[in-house]
């Protein structure tokens, strides 16, 4: 082993040879294990997110894998339908082409060549990460034979009367020109402005008010509502309106949708170009004029000096006109949830359009059923509500959008209008007898990317052909996914699942939080809060990180901004911390469903216990360099209590590690495992196994009993951490064989406990050992006694259990303490002016003459009593409080109480000790 630890040496050669060995594949042996990937956009780089998420499903695979399952991890990445357009459009746009230019066949023929380029950059980036993915089976959205389970999806639900077409409103965007799904739309809270407009009643000098946030859609009106119970207007209903600005005269009419006690009372009804006024038009067969292009212009159906103008510059030119002709009552600011699309960031239209939609309630009632029958769980439970209120409301779904690239409909035309579903225009032709004569054309549209990512956990493993992976692994076991795409994709997957499968696709969904940054904000680029993992992995320069940060903004002040906060930030850039100590960073704070903050400081104390494991085997293999390790060797009856300890601790790591893998408490996995590393076996441990080994008295037998244990113990706990630390657990452990010709850690077995000890008395008597040495060192530490510089110490009052105790740990004590002579005396003795320790009922004094200045430890004492009598009163006025019991959480309470407690315990010893230095 190297001298430091750097994961830059070791990360990218092991993982080559975990994939060149074939580990990742199947074992084919044992029960199976699967997780299917969330597929990454393939236009897309791997933000914190997917390295969080991505650090959870490895780490369960990795342990299922070493509980001798048969195990995969399906990869593969989303076409990513309208990201990946948006893409290749600006490349030929800075090329001085465009997809139209091109031609449909052109364009996809680009796409593909770009996909080709840069569709192993996110694969290059998991493996940095680590993914024991089986590469050989990845998968992409748009493969032939996914490809063919999507038309075979879309022609069973089309024939079953679960798809059709059909002229409705959508959600247009005016930039992508393409519908989109309620779920793709974004609703910002906008500062903008409610106009009251007079609408002329025909007939009479009178009018009535209508307030209105979209004044150029008055041009589409077709009537105006009052709420039938609205006294105000009662007489007015029947009646028609002078529509402004047109030629019209439209209805008065009575609907109990409307709002009495908003704006007048009277709204102005637009079918064509809002949804609740689509309904009330359908209930009352009002006229749906549309008076808008697909582009957001003005069309032939408004008034001629309206045509072509875009909707804004109309707005504004409708406003002034009604105000020219004196029916504009007011405008007030007003604050609106403005609709804008998640990609393009449009303000989105409600647009009149045909359309393919699934219908939804009939699949949504058997995935209802499934997880309120317990069958499919959520993890944390309280999900399962939001999945309730989504689906026991659920609207039929929008699928088909305007773009190029995707999975192109499987329906032609011939020129009557008729449509033919079917897998190819040979196979409808066939079906349906129809001539070759007849000239047949397919829709332009493609299909939502969600929908094929709906069947991901069966398509991805061979559906709709029979494979041995589809027979053997669906349905999987675990998905892992954030909550925002709970309806976007967890949903629809198991809708699909239990529709084409017959059985869902998971048993469990565990859901994660979002990563943010250290100060609790989300990462996004106009933060400019994002990290890059690969950057925090290998390191990046103050230069190359603001470069990065600061690319493609517009605005000259934001980028500005954000270069001065990197700067404080990060003034010598990120260092190289490595896989390992990121993953942990992620495993250690992945408690169910909360948010992660994801702060470097935390990544940097990883790194230290990275650190520290690597100097602990250094340490372990430079003193048994002499022995050969026995991994079988059967539980040591005879074992020395130092060993018996370790191994009762180790036991229970490994249970309570188990049980916490199975339960997906990966957070309480990894702080076990830290805790053990950090604490028992290298501070404690490894310093208590010097002095065994250092001793003179002891047999070469017994030593060798120790070095065995020294090595086992560092052998399991490196199968145990492995899961979540991959890299250092797999160099440390070759390093163990001195033939260097071990297979891998992958390949071994999760510890058991079946050759660890489990003994009671050891870890009594080792924990009182411990107390008892840390009373010592802090009195060190305190009075600024140099570590090494050998004293004499006097115990007082100890019981018979503690003289056993002490009988049984004196040179380990003594050692560790740096002690020359411990003395028992009486309880009547004189005792020389002494520092104090108490330990249960034991005193423990350290003679001070010769050590210190008493009249300054006095001092120090004094002013440490006050400081701990103010903090013991803060404590106990928060605890009197009802107001603090009562609101705060069980857990803050009983940390205060205890907290509070050991206060009182330092009290009375520093009491004790300035009694003793005032007899002086």
């Amino acid at each position: 082993m190297d001298k430091t630890y750097n994961p830059k040496t070791i990360e990218k050669r092991i993982y080559k040879s975990w994939e060149d060995a074939g580990y990742f594949a199947p074992s084919k042996k044992g029960d199976s294990f699967c997780i299917v990937i969330p597929p990454p956009n393939v236009t897309g780089t791997l933000h914190m997110g997917h390295a969080f998420q991505d650090t959870i499903m490895d780490t369960l695979t990795r342990y299922q894998r070493m509980k001798g399952k048969n195990t995969l991890w399906q990869v593969g990445t989303d076409h990513a339908g309208i990201a990946t357009q948006m893409v290749v459009e600006r490349q030929l746009e800075q090329e001085g082409s465009s997809r139209t230019e091109l031609g449909r066949k052109a364009f996809e023929k680009k796409v593909w060549e770009w996909k080709e380029q840069s569709g192993d950059t996110i694969s290059n980036q998991l493996k940095r990460l680590g993914a024991s993915t089986d590469w050989t089976k990845e998968k992409f959205t748009m493969d032939d034979e996914l490809a063919e389970g999507v038309k075979e999806v879309f022609i069973k639900l089309y024939k079953e009367g679960l798809i059709y077409k059909g002229k409705r409103l959508v959600n247009w965007d005016p930039i992508l020109l393409t519908a989109l799904s309620d779920l793709e739309v974004i609703q910002s809270e906008e500062s903008s402005f409610l106009w009251h407009f007079k609408y002329p009643i025909k007939g009479t000098t009178d009018s009535i008010t209508v307030a209105t946030t979209r004044p150029e859609t008055m041009l589409g009106d077709t009537a105006v509502a009052v709420n039938p119970k609205d006294k105000r207007y009662r007489d007015l209903i029947g009646k028609e309106i002078e529509l402004p600005l047109t030629n019209r005269s439209i209805p008065i009419i009575a609907d109990e949708y409307v709002d009495q006690e908003f704006g007048s009372g009277c709204v102005k009804i637009t079918p064509a170009h809002d949804f609740n006024d689509f309904e009330i038009g359908k209930r009352h067969g009002l006229e749906v004029i549309n008076i808008l292009t697909k582009e957001a212009k003005m069309n032939q159906s408004v008034p001629h000096e309206f045509i072509g103008l875009d909707r804004f510059v109309a707005r504004k030119m409708i406003v002034e006109t009604i105000k020219s002709l004196g029916l504009l009552d007011k405008i007030e600011d007003y604050q609106l949830s403005v609709p804008r699309g998640d990609r393009s960031g449009a303000i989105l239209e409600p647009l009149l359009t045909d359309q393919w939609f699934v219908k939804m309630k009939p699949l949504a009632e058997p995935a209802i059923k499934v997880v309120k029958d317990g069958k499919l769980k959520f993890v944390p439970e309280n999900w399962s509500k939001t999945y309730f209120d989504w689906m026991e409301n659920i609207q039929d779904w929008c699928i088909s959008r305007q773009l190029w690239w995707g999975h192109r409909i499987p329906a032609w035309y011939d020129n009557e209008g008729n449509v033919y579903v079917g897998k190819s225009e040979a196979t409808v032709r066939k079906e349906h007898q129809i001539n070759p004569s007849i000239r047949l054309k397919q829709d332009d549209d493609v299909l939502d990317t969600w929908f094929s990512s709906a069947l991901w956990p069966f398509s991805s493993l061979g559906w709709p052909n029979k494979t041995y992976d589809l027979d053997t692994f669906y349905p999987t076991n675990v998905l892992v996914t954030g909550f925002d795409i709970i309806f976007f994709w967890v949903a629809r997957m198991i809708m699909m699942g239990i529709k084409f499968m017959g059985e869902i696709p998971f048993n469990e969904v565990y859901i994660h939080g979002l990563i943010r940054d250290k100060n609790g904000q989300k990462m996004s680029k106009s933060k400019g809060n994002i990290l890059d993992p690969l950057d925090v992995i290998d390191g990046i320069d103050l230069k190359t990180l603001t470069e990065k940060r600061t690319q493609g903004l517009m605005q000259p002040e934001m980028a500005q901004r954000i270069i001065k906060e990197t700067k404080k930030e990060f003034p010598k850039g990120i260092p190289e911390y490595g896989t390992d100590a990121l993953r942990f960073t992620f495993a250690i704070q992945a408690t169910t469903g909360r948010d992660i903050r994801l702060d470097l400081n935390r990544v940097e104390g990883y790194r230290n216990f990275c650190n520290k494991l690597w100097n602990a085997a250094r340490f372990v293999k430079m003193n048994t360099n002499d022995f050969e390790y026995e991994p079988e060797i059967e539980k040591q009856t005879n074992a020395n209590i130092v060993d018996l300890w370790i191994q009762s601790k180790l036991s229970s790591l490994i249970s309570n590690t188990e049980k916490n893998f199975n339960e997906y408490r990966l957070d309480r996995a990894s702080n076990g495992l830290y805790e053990f590393i950090w604490n028992d076996y290298c501070d404690w441990y490894l310093e208590l196994s010097k002095s065994f080994l250092n001793d003179a008295n002891k047999t070469k037998s017994q030593k060798s009993q120790m070095k065995n244990n020294l090595i086992q113990v560092l052998e399991i706990s490196l199968r145990a951490l492995h899961p979540i630390i991959p890299f250092i657990t797999e160099e440390i452990w070759q390093s163990l064989s001195k033939e260097n010709n071990l297979a891998s850690i992958m390949t071994q077995p999760f510890p058991k406990n079946k050759n660890l000890e489990s003994n009671d008395d050891s870890v009594a008597i080792i924990e009182w050992l411990k107390a008892f040495v840390t009373n010592v060192r802090q009195i060190r530490s305190e009075m600024s006694i140099p570590p090494k510089k050998k004293i004499n110490i006097l115990v007082k009052g100890p019981s018979e259990l503690d003289m056993k105790n002490l009988d049984q740990t004196m040179s380990y004590i003594k050692d560790l303490a740096s002690i020359d002579e411990i003395k028992i005396i009486k309880e009547k003795d004189d005792v020389p002016i002494s520092a104090i320790a108490l330990l249960g009922n034991i005193k423990i004094f350290i003679p001070l003459e010769g050590l210190i200045d008493i009249e300054e430890e006095k001092k120090r004492l004094n002013k440490k009593y006050e400081r701990i009598l103010n903090e013991i009163t803060s404590m106990n006025n928060r605890l009197s409080s009802e107001g603090f019991i009562n609101k705060a959480p069980r857990d803050v309470v009983d940390e205060l109480k205890i907290k509070c407690k050991n206060a009182e315990f330092d009290k009375t010893r520093i009491e004790e000790q300035i009694k003793m230095l005032s007899l002086s």
